[in-house]
Protein backbone atom coordinates (compact mmCIF):
# COMPACT_ATOMS: atom_id res chain seq x y z
CA UNK A 1 0.00 0.00 0.00
CA UNK A 2 2.79 2.40 0.91
CA UNK A 3 4.65 1.64 -2.34
CA UNK A 4 1.48 2.30 -4.39
CA UNK A 5 1.02 5.67 -2.61
CA UNK A 6 4.62 6.67 -3.42
CA UNK A 7 4.14 5.80 -7.09
CA UNK A 8 0.90 7.79 -7.32
CA UNK A 9 2.49 10.77 -5.56
CA UNK A 10 5.52 10.62 -7.85
CA UNK A 11 3.30 10.49 -10.96
CA UNK A 12 1.23 13.47 -9.75
CA UNK A 13 4.40 15.47 -9.14
CA UNK A 14 5.75 14.53 -12.58
CA UNK A 15 2.50 15.54 -14.31
CA UNK A 16 2.47 18.87 -12.46
CA UNK A 17 6.12 19.56 -13.37
CA UNK A 18 5.51 18.80 -17.06
CA UNK A 19 2.36 20.97 -17.08
CA UNK A 20 4.26 23.93 -15.68
CA UNK A 21 7.16 23.43 -18.08
CA UNK A 22 4.98 23.53 -21.19
CA UNK A 23 2.52 26.17 -20.01
CA UNK A 24 2.59 29.24 -22.34
CA UNK A 25 2.46 31.60 -19.37
CA UNK A 26 5.69 30.12 -18.04
CA UNK A 27 7.41 30.11 -21.43
CA UNK A 28 7.10 33.86 -21.97
CA UNK A 29 6.04 36.91 -20.06
CA UNK A 30 3.98 37.89 -23.09
CA UNK A 31 1.38 35.72 -24.77
CA UNK A 32 0.51 36.50 -28.39
CA UNK A 33 -2.63 34.34 -28.35
CA UNK A 34 -5.70 36.31 -27.26
CA UNK A 35 -7.33 34.96 -24.13
CA UNK A 36 -11.11 35.32 -24.07
CA UNK A 37 -11.09 35.14 -20.30
CA UNK A 38 -8.86 38.19 -19.96
CA UNK A 39 -10.42 41.64 -20.04
CA UNK A 40 -8.37 43.66 -22.50
CA UNK A 41 -8.62 47.39 -22.92
CA UNK A 42 -8.85 48.93 -26.36
CA UNK A 43 -5.99 51.26 -25.47
CA UNK A 44 -2.48 51.38 -26.86
CA UNK A 45 0.62 53.47 -26.49
CA UNK A 46 3.57 54.03 -28.78
CA UNK A 47 6.72 56.12 -28.42
CA UNK A 48 8.37 57.18 -31.68
CA UNK A 49 11.97 58.37 -31.69
CA UNK A 50 13.89 59.66 -34.69
CA UNK A 51 16.19 57.22 -36.41
CA UNK A 52 19.66 58.04 -37.69
CA UNK A 53 18.34 58.08 -41.28
CA UNK A 54 16.15 61.13 -42.05
CA UNK A 55 12.48 60.17 -42.41
CA UNK A 56 12.82 57.13 -40.14
CA UNK A 57 11.18 56.63 -36.75
CA UNK A 58 11.83 53.85 -34.27
CA UNK A 59 8.79 52.68 -32.32
CA UNK A 60 8.26 51.06 -28.95
CA UNK A 61 4.60 50.02 -28.65
CA UNK A 62 2.16 48.40 -26.24
CA UNK A 63 -1.46 47.35 -26.69
CA UNK A 64 -3.69 46.70 -23.67
CA UNK A 65 -0.64 45.77 -21.58
CA UNK A 66 -0.83 42.37 -23.30
CA UNK A 67 1.13 42.78 -26.56
CA UNK A 68 4.24 44.92 -27.13
CA UNK A 69 7.41 45.22 -29.13
CA UNK A 70 9.53 47.39 -31.40
CA UNK A 71 8.73 48.88 -34.79
CA UNK A 72 10.15 51.01 -37.57
CA UNK A 73 8.49 53.70 -39.70
CA UNK A 74 10.10 54.77 -42.98
CA UNK A 75 9.45 57.21 -45.80
CA UNK A 76 8.64 60.20 -43.61
CA UNK A 77 9.84 63.81 -43.85
CA UNK A 78 13.44 64.81 -43.26
CA UNK A 79 12.44 67.14 -40.40
CA UNK A 80 9.86 66.86 -37.64
CA UNK A 81 7.35 64.10 -36.98
CA UNK A 82 4.37 65.17 -39.13
CA UNK A 83 4.08 63.30 -42.40
CA UNK A 84 3.28 60.02 -44.12
CA UNK A 85 5.18 56.84 -43.25
CA UNK A 86 5.06 53.11 -43.82
CA UNK A 87 5.35 51.36 -40.44
CA UNK A 88 6.03 47.76 -39.44
CA UNK A 89 5.56 46.52 -35.87
CA UNK A 90 6.97 43.39 -34.30
CA UNK A 91 6.30 41.37 -31.15
CA UNK A 92 8.96 41.04 -28.46
CA UNK A 93 10.00 37.66 -29.92
CA UNK A 94 10.76 39.27 -33.31
CA UNK A 95 7.71 37.94 -35.15
CA UNK A 96 5.88 40.41 -37.38
CA UNK A 97 2.80 41.98 -35.80
CA UNK A 98 1.18 44.56 -38.08
CA UNK A 99 1.99 46.82 -41.02
CA UNK A 100 0.28 50.15 -41.78
CA UNK A 101 0.41 53.42 -43.61
CA UNK A 102 0.99 55.88 -40.78
CA UNK A 103 -0.23 59.48 -41.00
CA UNK A 104 0.97 61.97 -38.37
CA UNK A 105 -0.61 65.45 -38.49
CA UNK A 106 0.48 68.37 -36.33
CA UNK A 107 -2.40 70.30 -34.72
CA UNK A 108 -0.90 73.16 -32.71
CA UNK A 109 1.24 71.69 -29.93
CA UNK A 110 -0.26 68.21 -30.38
CA UNK A 111 -0.64 65.54 -33.06
CA UNK A 112 -3.42 63.46 -34.62
CA UNK A 113 -2.25 60.02 -35.72
CA UNK A 114 -3.94 57.46 -37.99
CA UNK A 115 -2.97 53.88 -38.86
CA UNK A 116 -4.37 52.84 -42.26
CA UNK A 117 -4.55 49.38 -43.84
CA UNK A 118 -6.17 48.63 -47.23
CA UNK A 119 -7.48 52.20 -47.37
CA UNK A 120 -9.32 51.92 -44.03
CA UNK A 121 -8.38 53.58 -40.75
CA UNK A 122 -7.76 50.81 -38.23
CA UNK A 123 -6.63 52.95 -35.31
CA UNK A 124 -6.51 56.60 -34.25
CA UNK A 125 -4.49 58.37 -31.63
CA UNK A 126 -3.35 61.66 -30.18
CA UNK A 127 0.17 62.56 -29.23
CA UNK A 128 2.63 65.13 -28.06
CA UNK A 129 6.37 65.63 -28.27
CA UNK A 130 8.31 64.70 -25.17
CA UNK A 131 12.06 65.32 -25.27
CA UNK A 132 13.30 63.75 -28.51
CA UNK A 133 10.24 61.54 -29.03
CA UNK A 134 6.58 61.60 -29.95
CA UNK A 135 4.37 59.90 -27.35
CA UNK A 136 1.02 58.69 -28.71
CA UNK A 137 -2.00 57.12 -27.03
CA UNK A 138 -4.27 55.25 -29.44
CA UNK A 139 -7.21 52.90 -29.85
CA UNK A 140 -8.51 50.62 -32.58
CA UNK A 141 -11.55 51.90 -34.47
CA UNK A 142 -14.21 50.14 -36.52
CA UNK A 143 -14.38 52.71 -39.34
Amino acid sequence: MRKKFKIVLTLQFLIMAISLAISPSCASSQTIVFSKTRDTLNIGFVLYTKGSTPGTLYARWNYANVWSGPGIATGGPREGFAGHYHVRYFYENGESSDEYDLVIEKTGDFYNVSWISNGKIGARGVGMEDGNGLAVGWRRVAD
